[in-house]
C-alpha cells in the first residue's frame, strides 16, 4: 500500500478503505509516512470530506493509536460530558457533583485552557490543595465511592491525534467538519466512556461560529458514536455571550458554587440541568427528562448537590472548606468597576473578545508555557437585553494591577449599547440524538 494511492483516492473524492485509513494512521504515528504526505491527505480531506463510515474509522483508528481508558471496574453506565469551549464556560464544576448527586457515575477526564477558552482542571487548582494527578486505580476508586473524579489528560491517550492537530494547525485544515469531529471524538471514546453527551457551542465565543456549522459538527459527532458503540447526543447551545456572570479560575469556582445552591446566573443553571438531565438520563437513572430534571433541582434545593462538591474536592486533596467560605479562594489585589459610557439596552457582549480581556488580566494562557493566575478575571453585572443607565457598572474586573487600560479599551470596543430594546438571545438552539 502507497500513501500516495491513498492520497490521489481522497483528492478524486473515493471513499478510503478501513485498511487505508489505518495505514495512514499507523505510519503517520509511527513516523514512517512524512508530514508533507499527511499534509496532502488532510488537505483532500478538507475539499472532498468524508463518509460517516470514514469519520467512524478515522476516530478508532486515532483511538487505537495510544492508550486506553477501562473503567470496566467503575459500577453503572459511565457518562461524560464534552464542550466544544467558551468564555466563563463553568458546566463541568457543575453538573459533575450536580449529576453525581442522583447516582450516576462521572468519571471525567479535562483539560487546561488555551487562548480565550478556560480549562476545567485550572478552575479546580484555584481549590488549595486540589490535584488530579492520580493513578488509574485510586480514580476507578474514588469513582466507586463518590460517584464522581476528575483527572488531567494521559500523556500517551490518541497521540495520532496530537499530531494530526500540530500539523492541521499549520497546514489550514484545522477547520474541516470530519477532522474535528474525529479529533474530539477519538479522546471521549479513548478516556473510556460508555455514554457522551456534547455540548456544541455556537456564536463569536466559540470554535464554531455559524449555527449551521454548530449543526453540521454535532451530527458529525452524534453519528460516530453511534456508530462505535457509545449512546451519544448533543446540545447545541449558544456562545455569543459569555456563559454565567464570571470569567476567570476562582470566580468560576465561586459562580459553580452559587448554581449548586441555586443561587447561580440563570443561563448557567438552565444549561447545566438541560445537560445534566440528558446525562441522568443516558445513565439509565430514570427514563424521561422530565423526572431527571426533577431530580437535580431537588439536589440542588435539599443541598445534596453542594455536599457531593465538597466530597469531590476533599477526595481529591482540596479544601472542602471554601464551598462554606468562598472568601478563602484566591483573591485579585484590585476590584475595578468599569461603567457603561450611555444609557440603552446591551446589544451585544462579543465573548472571544471579553475572554481575551480576562487573558490579558491573567486569566488564560496566551501560549502553553504561560503561567496562570488564579485570582484574576471578569464579572460581568448585565448581559445581552439587559438595561443600563450612563455610569452604572457594566462589569468588574479583578486584578494584581492596576494599570488596565487596555484591557478596558478592548471590553468596551466589545460591549454595544442600543438606544432601543434588545432581545436576551436564545440558550438552546437545537438537540441531535440521531
Amino acid at each position: 500500500m502507497r500513501m500516495y494511492d491513498i492520497i490521489e483516492k481522497k483528492r478524486d473524492g473515493n471513499e478510503l478503505s478501513e485498511e487505508e485509513i489505518r495505514f495512514f494512521i499507523n505510519g503517520y504515528t509511527n513516523g514512517d509516512i512524512p508530514d508533507y504526505q499527511v499534509s496532502a491527505l488532510m488537505m483532500a480531506i478538507y475539499f472532498q470530506d468524508m463518509t460517516e463510515k470514514e469519520r467512524a474509522t478515522l476516530t478508532m483508528a486515532m483511538v487505537e493509536s495510544g492508550d486506553q481508558i477501562d473503567l470496566a471496574a467503575i459500577e453503572g453506565i459511565k457518562v461524560d460530558k464534552h464542550s466544544t469551549g467558551g468564555v466563563g464556560d463553568t458546566t463541568t464544576l457543575v453538573l459533575a457533583p450536580l449529576v453525581a448527586s442522583v447516582g450516576a457515575p462521572v468519571a471525567k477526564m479535562s483539560g487546561r485552557g488555551l487562548g480565550h477558552t478556560g480549562g476545567t482542571i485550572d478552575k479546580l487548582e484555584a481549590v488549595s490543595g486540589f490535584h488530579t494527578e492520580i493513578s488509574n486505580e485510586e480514580f476507578i476508586n474514588l469513582v466507586n465511592e463518590n460517584k464522581v473524579s476528575v483527572i488531567g489528560q494521559t500523556g500517551n491517550l490518541t497521540p495520532a491525534d496530537k499530531k494530526l492537530y500540530s500539523l492541521r494547525d499549520v497546514t489550514a485544515t484545522v477547520n474541516s467538519i470530519p477532522l474535528i469531529a474525529s479529533s474530539i471524538m477519538s479522546k471521549k471514546i479513548a478516556s473510556g466512556a460508555d455514554a457522551i453527551v456534547l455540548d456544541v457551542k455556537t456564536g463569536a465565543g466559540a470554535f464554531m461560529k455559524d449555527l449551521d456549522d454548530a449543526k453540521a459538527l454535532a451530527h458529525a459527532m452524534v453519528s460516530i458514536g453511534k456508530q462505535v458503540g457509545r449512546n451519544t447526543m448533543a446540545v447545541i447551545s449558544d456562545m455569543s455571550q459569555p456563559l454565567g456572570f464570571a470569567i476567570g479560575n476562582a470566580l468560576e469556582v465561586k459562580e459553580a458554587i452559587d448554581t449548586l445552591q441555586g443561587k447561580g446566573p440563570e443561563d448557567l443553571t438552565e444549561l447545566c440541568l438541560v445537560l445534566g438531565s440528558q446525562m441522568v438520563v443516558l445513565a439509565e437513572k430514570t427514563n424521561t427528562i422530565e423526572e431527571a430534571r426533577k431530580m437535580l433541582e431537588e439536589n440542588m434545593a435539599n443541598g445534596k448537590a453542594l455536599e457531593q462538591f465538597k466530597v469531590f474536592l476533599a477526595s481529591q486533596g482540596g479544601d472542602a472548606s471554601v464551598v462554606d467560605n468562598p472568601e478563602r479562594l484566591p483573591k485579585a489585589t484590585y476590584q475595578i468597576d468599569v461603567a457603561a459610557d450611555q444609557s440603552g439596552f446591551i446589544d451585544t457582549i462579543v465573548a472571544d473578545e471579553i475572554g481575551t480581556a480576562a487573558m490579558m488580566l491573567g486569566a488564560g494562557r496566551a501560549t502553553k508555557e504561560s503561567e496562570i493566575d488564579l485570582s484574576v478575571g471578569i464579572v460581568l453585572h448585565k448581559k445581552v437585553g439587559d438595561k443600563v443607565e450612563a455610569g452604572e457598572t457594566l462589569l468588574t474586573l479583578h486584578a494584581n494591577t492596576e494599570n488596565v487600560d487596555n484591557v478596558i479599551q478592548l471590553i468596551k470596543e466589545n460591549i454595544l449599547i442600543s438606544d432601543k430594546a434588545v432581545k436576551e438571545p436564545k440558550l438552546i438552539y437545537e438537540m441531535i440524538t440521531e
